[in-house]
């Protein structure tokens, strides 16, 4: 066997490695991009971005999202509170909007949201201190 060949074979073996491995990470990725965009986490920030009416007021209603979903996972003692990351496309505009969730014995709730508008600006979806509840003032 001549030397030419010998490396020829030995490219072609590091070549299919290579694109084993391409392969075998570009799997793992699109399922974990999969899997976070079709949770439960994910449809309950959908739920809430079609909803909010602060967010319809800006964009127009919610068409449809970006297909890709990310998102950042912190886990508590009791409770785990994903940060998920959407594209909403709405009948006016398309913005970029962010949504904390909690998971308290099994269900989600929305403790955090924002998107940035077109001019860079963050824009709060949910006040945690705008309650609906009227509170009586006791006097002394």
């Amino acid at each position: 066997m001549t030397t030419k060949k010998t490396l020829l074979i030995i490219g072609g073996v590091v070549l299919a490695l290579g694109l084993l491995v391409i392969c075998f990470v570009g799997g793992i990725v699109g399922f974990s991009l999969y899997s976070v965009n079709k949770s439960e986490a994910a449809s309950r920030a959908r739920d809430f971005l079609r909803k909010n009416e602060k967010l319809r007021s800006d964009i127009g209603t919610v068409k449809d999202f970006g297909s890709i979903v990310t998102a950042n996972v912190k886990f508590y003692d009791d409770a785990s509170a994903p940060t998920m990351h959407l594209k909403v496309i709405g009948e006016r505009k398309t913005v970029n909007a962010t949504v904390k969730l909690l998971l308290r014995n099994r269900e989600w709730s929305v403790i955090g949201a924002s998107y940035v508008n077109s001019s860079g600006q963050t824009i709060p979806l949910l006040d945690p201190y705008d309650t609906k509840l009227t509170i009586p003032r006791l006097i002394a």
